[in-house]
């Protein structure tokens, strides 16, 4: 990989990219108010779950076609790869959250740097024929910077643990040195989940974790929360 590409992919999987992902908590909110989760062990526990059944075989698998479309120059196939996350996203909150962190990484990279795939994909979103969700702009995004398509899964990752983590220290009262010691602890899962995605063609994505839609699906009706999601 590039000097360029690596640097770009460090500033992707900083926290402090404005894309809002650090405001999301994908439903943890929940799980802690019903006392599902309760300490790091649970947590880590939720978050294999989510990287086995959910983001490695699904979100990861758009990403790849959207990566690979994006090295062709292919917008079409970024939107079928959008079109596909959409279909098997089950809970309402989840795709309203990928689509507003995928809008404004979609805006920040085009306020960066102009490059044509992205205007044009930009424009598919704009006119509602692709949904522009996170994982499918993430993609995109690190075709056309040159950053390889399992650096990407791995980035991908890297930021959806990390933004979990730190809406867990603010529920849990988790300490540093727990939330490290369980992304290290994740490393092998966070593996497993971007090698499996390498395995399943678009058509095969899938996303089974019913109670994580059931507690996502309670959260949208909570009269309180923290987090967007």
């Amino acid at each position: 990989m590039s000097d360029d590409a690596t640097l770009e992919a460090f500033r992707l999987a900083d926290s402090f990219l404005p894309v809002g992902t650090n405001s999301l908590s994908y439903g943890l909110e929940q799980f802690v108010q019903d006392d599902r989760v309760e300490d790091i062990e649970d947590l880590r526990v939720l978050l294999e779950t989510y990287l086995r059944n959910q983001i490695g075989t699904a979100d990861l698998v758009a990403l790849r076609a959207a990566h690979a479309a994006a090295r062709k120059g292919n917008v079409e196939d970024i939107c079928k790869a959008d079109h596909r996350l959409e279909a098997v996203t089950l809970a309402a909150e989840f795709r309203a959250s990928a689509e507003q962190s995928g809008a404004r990484l979609l805006q920040l990279q085009r306020d960066l740097r102009s490059d044509p795939l992205l205007d044009s994909y930009a424009d598919q979103v704009h006119d509602g024929a692709a949904a522009g969700s996170y994982a499918v702009v993430l993609g995109a995004v690190a075709g056309t910077a040159g950053i390889p398509e399992r650096e990407a899964c791995l980035l991908c990752c890297h930021g959806f643990v990390t933004g979990l983590l730190g809406a867990a220290q603010r529920l849990l009262s988790v300490g540093h040195t727990d939330t490290q010691r369980t992304l290290d602890d994740l490393q092998p899962v966070i593996s497993d989940a971007v090698s499996t995605s390498d395995t399943l063609p678009l058509d095969g994505m899938t996303s089974f974790a019913p109670l994580i839609d059931l507690l996502s699906a309670e959260h949208e009706r909570a009269d309180r929360r923290l987090f967007l999601s």
